[in-house]
């Protein structure tokens, strides 16, 4: 499964987004605390869609002591714009009970350098061009969280219309 971690998140409709992503993709979300608002579904309204935080698999941690009390010996890859592998470079490929974590930091400051420093062979960055110090938060998950599931074929996800039907297009 894939796991989106967010590290202290600061603007209620990027994790709003993010919700909604991680209920399209079965993605688990874990958020350290403390968050810059209230997790209450009021918060969520439009971003999420109609998503929250009970519609998908997700953990709260109280800080990132408890988080690491758990998980810190899984496979984890950070996010952020001081990496110096391509958001690409990892083979992602997981089997049916394998766990893959991708931790993103806040929005105005990322991830803590102390939280990178000794885990450098971990951090990834998505190329962009020089002038611009980042991307949104929610654009950055949803591109890595498609990155981890095309090397895995999209396995899981309908890989066509279900709604209004495969062949939809060709009816009219």
């Amino acid at each position: 499964m894939i796991n989106i971690v967010l590290y202290q998140p600061e603007i209620a409709p990027n994790t709003g987004n993010i919700i909604r992503t991680c209920h399209a993709t079965e993605s688990k979300l874990h958020i350290i605390l403390p968050a810059s608002f209230d997790l209450h579904p009021k918060w969520f309204k439009r971003s999420g869609a109609g998503k929250w935080l009970s519609d998908i698999p997700h953990e709260i941690h109280k800080n990132i002591e408890e988080f690491n009390k758990l998980y810190l010996n899984e496979n984890i890859y950070y996010a952020s714009r001081y990496g110096k592998q391509y958001h690409t470079t990892p083979n992602y490929k997981i089997n049916i009970n394998e766990d893959i974590f991708i931790m993103f930091g806040r929005e105005s400051t990322g991830l803590p350098h102390s939280l990178l420093k000794d885990k450098i062979e971990k951090v990834i960055r998505i190329p962009m061009v020089e002038e611009a110090r980042s991307l949104n938060l929610a654009t950055t998950v949803m591109l890595l969280i498609y990155e981890v599931h095309r090397q895995n074929n999209f396995n899981g996800l309908s890989k066509f219309e279900v709604q209004k039907g495969k062949d939809f297009l060709d009816t009219k």
